[in-house]
């Protein structure tokens, strides 16, 4: 399994717990003698995450009152020794890995363990205990041996949770269908203070700018049992987009300029709080506001995930970061989305892999997207049509290589999409090179609104995209050595808990296709919106990204 090395060092030596031996890296002497909290401490629930084919990382965080404005949770300043275990049934009749792992309040009172020495392509159970205490049950998966062929992966994506416009209910859907891997693609929490009116339910707090409010943040939303359910479902690989921190930020400039000054302490004090809550290697531990998401994870030689960070690193928005109308700066060859150091690495993994289908875990909108019909060309700046000398770069970067099957995974836009990636976007009828599938929101954005296939009026002048519905909800796919086969998962509300799911499209990719094939189409059955207010609803969701 290949994960690729941290640039950084850690931040220090004890910032993850480990299961690679019985004993923390910090001596447990205040763990042993601290008393055990008297109300339930695993109310944040339980996650794995980034699976090698011999071990997962686990995680929990403890909190007793996981609203606490101060950020601990209803913690004391005490360290907790934790016990987990793994087992591969359920009942735990069959533990094959154990040990303990140190709970600090220096770390939110987070774990992270290591759980090594297992299979590879295994499902497995896991909890903590404290005391008498004992976690909710986990289930997770080790990926395939490096060099086997699996049948079948199914891999569920999603991004854009938004608490207060809606519940949870497509975590829960996701759970439901038992999923492999999870793939989490940003805008895990959002940063804004709780709406007065208008909202389902309330962020608790102001607008998170320190530790003590992005912890009571990520803890708020981990209070849901649909979010809880769905991280015990399977393991998730990661990343971030924005809101994590603040929104449409880039490298170091945050949203509003006059809020510079700062703006780096505030990273600092999100990365952490980001880190602490997700299922995350060392690899991925901050040093300071650097922190390192940009990553590998390989499925046997069936998938390759390049994990991508289209945040940290990237070149200010040009000409704003709205819609500008042929804005020659986002053009610029110096301009760059991913950054130099991983533009490289992504180019590396294409040549070296050998996988039959290369996935990219990343942000945002990556193939052109004209939203003006004429010469013109209206596009927004937030996404790679922002910076077109880096997705030209990338996207030359996979065909000299010989990707065999190269497929972006997208977030960020709070609607279902489903494009033939183009060498050239000014030659529609020149051949396709990739393929990329967005994700609608689990909640942002409201309830959303259906429409036919084919009605979305981009599409006559952006013909490469072949699918667009405003509904929420997440993508469910399956990926076999001869297709992927690709189901828009929809719910018709979510301002009312309990939703259910329906496909509402579904397309197969095949192998060396890079062309979506529609093989299902089922509309909602309620009202539709006519294509101009459709649009005009898009557009809204978009500028409030």
């Amino acid at each position: 399994m290949e994960l690729t090395p941290s640039r950084r060092t850690l931040l220090t030596a004890g910032l993850v717990g480990t299961a690679a031996a019985a004993t923390p890296l910090i001596a447990p002497t205040a763990a042993l003698a601290s008393p055990v909290p008297q109300t339930d401490p695993f109310t944040l629930g339980v996650a794995s995450g980034d699976p090698w084919p011999e071990s997962v990382i686990l995680w929990t965080r403890l909190a007793t009152d996981p609203l606490a404005a101060d950020g601990r949770g209803g913690m004391s300043q005490a360290s907790h020794e934790l016990r987990w275990e793994v087992a591969s049934d359920r009942r735990f009749t069959k533990v094959v890995a154990r040990g303990r792992a140190t709970a600090r309040p220096q770390h939110g009172h987070a774990v992270h363990v290591e759980a090594r020495g297992l299979r590879p392509g295994r499902q497995y159970w896991y909890r903590f205990r404290l005391g008498r205490h004992v976690s909710p049950t986990g289930r997770t998966r080790t990926a395939p041996a490096r060099n086997d062929m699996p049948s079948s992966l199914t891999m569920a994506f999603a991004s854009c949770a938004h608490w207060e416009q809606g519940y949870f209910s497509a975590y829960r859907r996701l759970a439901d269908e038992r999923p492999d891997l999870v793939v989490h693609l940003g805008d895990y929490q959002y940063e804004y203070a709780g709406a007065a009116s208008g909202t389902v339910r309330t962020h608790e707090g102001p607008e998170t700018t320190t530790l003590a409010g992005y912890r009571q943040r990520h803890a708020q939303y981990k209070t849901d049992p649909d979010l809880q359910a769905a991280h015990a479902a399977a393991p998730w690989l990661v990343t971030w987009d924005d809101h994590e921190l603040d929104n449409n930020w880039a490298d170091s400039i945050p949203e509003n300029e006059a809020e510079r000054p700062g703006f780096l302490a505030r990273r600092e004090a999100a990365f952490r709080a980001y880190y602490e809550n997700m299922p995350l290697r060392r690899s991925s531990a901050p040093k300071g506001y650097d922190m390192q998401l940009y990553r590998r994870l390989q499925w046997g030689k069936l998938a390759t995930f390049h994990m991508m960070d289209t945040r940290q690193y990237r070149s200010n928005q040009a000409c704003g970061d709205g819609w500008d109308t042929d804005c020659t700066e986002a053009g610029s060859a110096r301009r760059t989305i991913t950054g130099t150091a991983q533009e490289a690495w992504l180019l590396d993994g294409f040549s070296r892999s050998r996988a039959r289908w290369d996935l990219l875990g990343q942000q945002v909108f990556f193939a052109e997207r004209d939203r003006e019909q004429g010469p013109s060309k209206t596009v927004s700046m937030d996404g790679w049509d922002g910076y077109t000398a880096s997705r030209q770069r990338i996207t030359d970067g996979w065909i000299e290589a010989g990707v065999r099957n190269p497929v972006v995974l997208t977030g960020d836009v709070h609607t279902h999409w489903a494009n033939e990636l183009k060498a050239d976007y000014d030659d529609p009828t020149g051949r396709s090179v990739g393929t990329e599938l967005v994700t609608s929101s689990i909640t942002s954005g409201g309830d959303g609104s259906d429409s036919a296939i084919g009605s979305y009026p981009w599409q006559a002048w952006n013909p490469h995209i072949k699918f667009q519905n405003a509904l929420r909800g997440y993508v469910s796919t399956v990926i076999t050595p001869d297709a992927m086969d690709v189901s828009f998962r929809c719910l018709p509300q979510v301002r009312e808990r309990g939703a259910q799911a329906f496909t509402r499209a579904r397309f197969v990719v095949e192998d060396r296709d890079p062309t979506l094939h529609l093989v299902e189409d089922n509309p909602i059955d309620v009202v539709r919106q006519s294509p101009a207010r459709q649009v005009a609803e898009t557009m809204a969701l978009e500028d409030e990204l």
